[in-house]
């Protein structure tokens, strides 16, 4: 099955990407547990809808990878973009909430919006083969354990990341697929 969008003018085969998103200014927002429960939501909704199959995910600091598969369009949206669209929408709905000043980190000027959540252009690499979807896989997992982000010891041990269903089948947020299935 290949899903076509139309807006961007791409045609997604129905092949892994690997995806890489970046806040914006590489501010560290998704420190923040709450905020990182909006992309496992997110992406939560998106697998039950779907629109997407994820096999793989890290939430860092201030990025996110994924291995995820675009299944159809939202409504008129690519999946990647009605995802960033959401979670910058949940984002500032939680900081107005909270009244957290870094709110006024992400006010831009630009013609088509007054708030950035997520820098524009987000990295999709599409894995054509079993052994460069393992070789983002390791990449993902072993994120948290880098010396630049010490998030943990062993990469299974990093709640955000999908390390621990490759390594024990524990899937704690209920949206994950294996690759090979």
């Amino acid at each position: 099955m290949n899903v076509f969008d139309k807006r961007q003018g791409q045609m997604y085969q129905e092949i892994p990407y690997f995806y890489t998103d970046t806040i914006h200014n590489f501010e560290h927002l998704l420190l923040d547990d709450d905020l990182k429960m909006v992309v496992v939501q997110s992406l939560k909704y998106f697998v039950s809808k779907r629109i997407v199959k994820v096999f793989a995910f890290v939430i860092m600091p201030n990025h996110i990878h994924l291995i995820w598969k675009f299944l159809k369009l939202n409504g008129k949206e690519s999946p990647a973009g009605s995802f960033t669209k959401f979670t910058a929408h949940k984002f500032r709905e939680f900081l107005l909430e909270h009244k957290d000043p870094r709110l006024r980190n992400f006010i831009v000027e630009k013609i088509d919006r007054k708030m950035q959540f997520w820098k524009r252009d987000p990295l999709a690499i599409p894995l054509t083969s079993e052994e460069n979807l393992i070789q983002k896989l390791e990449y993902i997992h072993h994120n948290p354990i880098k010396e630049k982000w010490k998030l943990a010891v062993l990469p299974e041990e990093y709640r955000w990341s999908s390390a621990s269903f490759y390594k024990n089948g524990y899937d704690e947020f209920g949206f994950l697929s294996h690759f090979r299935e």
